[in-house]
């Protein structure tokens, strides 16, 4: 009797678990039947809504739909709304460096990264450099360090804010040259570009790309850059590590993520659609004129680049005090 009540169960449980099988493959292959919409948390223009929008236009021609981005900012939190919400893979979330890595470093949020995002993908990273004004007369990262030494606290860095990428890489530097400076926050790249072109402040920590109309018109001068590798814009400029700091490593990115809450199997469509964009030319050629690559693909790569800011971010912003409201 017990042998026959345990077959039932067997047989009920395989039953179940075949429908359940049949309907996310039913699932998947039925998806997108509709346009999909991709949520940027910020004002259009910046890095995270040029990445997503070109990421967009190569993530359609590969799934056959419409991409559509949408633009969110104000008092709400996008991110936070984003994954409260309901997740039915119709709905992407742009991420970036800050929004994963920084601020729930910084503050407490209502969501836990590690359980509760799913990466898709890099869509967009970019070079920063260490740029001077020109009339500062330092021609290179060691001049500019011995400088820093001479004068304690009285040199000026910018950056776009208080806990930006541009201002934890300041820290960065100041912890591995062993210099004081001081940090001063904008509330863009921008307006820390007009400071050091004005002679407000001696440098920034900048993207490659805000400021080359001044690196071309010689009002700045770029003496680092924080990535791996030289920037084909920059031939000329050392990476940080060429400079002797290894240690000053910065790459700011953008991604696509998805709640936890979607389900795997379009989860596992969506990531393997993004990763094939990596192929697509219109796309990488987009993305090199404005100076940006996408990253390495893949989602594992972009999950374990999340991890890994995340250890350095959290330490640097530990060390630093700094907070966030």
């Amino acid at each position: 009797m017990q042998t026959g009540c345990l077959r039932l169960v067997s047989f009920a449980i395989l039953a179940v678990s075949a429908i359940l099988a049949t309907d996310a493959l039913a699932g998947v292959e039925g998806y997108p039947s509709r346009p999909i919409r991709v949520i940027v948390p910020s004002a259009p223009g910046g890095p995270p809504d040029v990445g997503a929008r070109l990421a967009a236009e190569a993530l359609g021609r590969e799934l056959g739909t419409p991409v559509v981005v949408e633009n969110r900012s104000g008092r709400v939190n996008v991110t936070e709304s984003y994954l409260a919400g309901e997740a039915d893979g119709y709905t992407i979330l742009v991420a970036t460096t800050a929004t994963l890595t920084i601020i729930p470093a910084a503050r407490s949020v209502p969501y836990d990264v590690d359980k509760d995002v799913v990466p898709l993908g890099t869509i967009w990273q970019t070079a920063s450099a260490l740029e001077v004004r020109a009339s500062f007369g330092v021609r290179t990262l060691a001049e500019f360090i011995a400088a820093a030494k001479a004068r304690p606290a009285s040199m000026t860095i910018g950056s776009a804010g208080v806990g930006t990428p541009a201002h934890l890489t300041i820290e960065l530097l100041k912890r591995e040259a062993g210099i004081d400076v001081i940090h001063v926050p904008f509330r863009s790249a921008g307006e820390s570009l007009t400071a050091v072109v004005g002679g407000q402040i001696d440098a920034l920590f900048g993207d490659v790309q805000i400021v080359a109309s001044q690196l071309a018109a010689g009002t700045v001068r770029a003496l680092a850059v924080t990535g791996p590798r030289r920037v084909p814009s920059l031939p000329e400029v050392p990476t940080m590590a060429e400079a002797g700091l290894p240690g000053v490593a910065s790459e700011p990115w953008v991604g696509y993520v998805v709640s936890a809450k979607t389900p795997p199997a379009i989860v596992k469509r969506l990531q393997t659609a993004l990763a094939a964009t990596h192929d697509d030319r219109a796309y990488q050629e987009s993305l090199a004129r404005v100076g940006a690559s996408v990253g390495e693909p893949g989602a594992e790569a972009f999950a374990r680049l999340i991890k890994a800011d995340a250890v350095k971010w959290r330490a640097i912003i530990a060390a630093a005090g700094i907070k966030l409201d």
